[in-house]
């Protein structure tokens, strides 16, 4: 691991207000944007238009298509419990219960900043055996950075409460 950065939110938002009320949503630090982003994923299941009013607020200029929504959608069909695997303390056995408060640790490595303007992120799941990746973009006018592509709900394990053959 090459550089890492820890992210920390006492509550999760609930509503795009919320968001844009936290530090991190100024959007200049790019953990902080990855942060929102996951932060927004867990509302999903409870409050599916807030939670992509979110999404849509961290890509700034760039919409959020059909095609996304339709993605975000499928993922979520049985597994709620993926976006809350990325906070620490999130194990299949406590059905991934984030400790409070919830921090993220995002990393980087010696790829994450091959293509100038763009950062890979990488963040770790307690369902997973290997870490899942997070891009954004950079907007040199403003400084910040904008969610351009996640591949944060692949599947996990299945929480011990749920899986038939734990």
């Amino acid at each position: 691991m090459d550089q890492s950065d820890t992210v920390r939110f006492e509550q999760l938002p609930t509503s795009l207000a919320q968001m844009q009320a936290l530090p991190q949503a100024t959007l200049t630090d790019p953990a902080g944007t990855a942060a929102l982003a996951v932060a927004a994923l867990c509302l999903y299941p409870m409050d599916r238009e807030t939670a992509l009013q979110m999404l849509q607020f961290l890509q700034g200029p760039r919409e959020l298509s059909v095609f996304d929504k339709q993605f975000i959608a499928d993922r979520f069909r049985d597994k709620d419990y993926v976006p809350r695997s990325y906070f620490d303390g999130a194990t299949p056995e406590n059905n991934y219960t984030p400790t409070q408060p919830y921090t993220i640790t995002f990393f980087e490595n010696p790829y994450s900043r091959s293509n100038e303007g763009y950062l890979t992120l990488h963040v770790r799941s307690g369902g997973a055996d290997s870490p899942r990746q997070i891009k954004l973009r950079n907007k040199p006018s403003t400084g910040q950075w904008f969610l351009w592509e996640q591949f944060l709900l692949s599947d996990i394990r299945k929480p011990v409460s749920e899986d038939p053959w734990a």
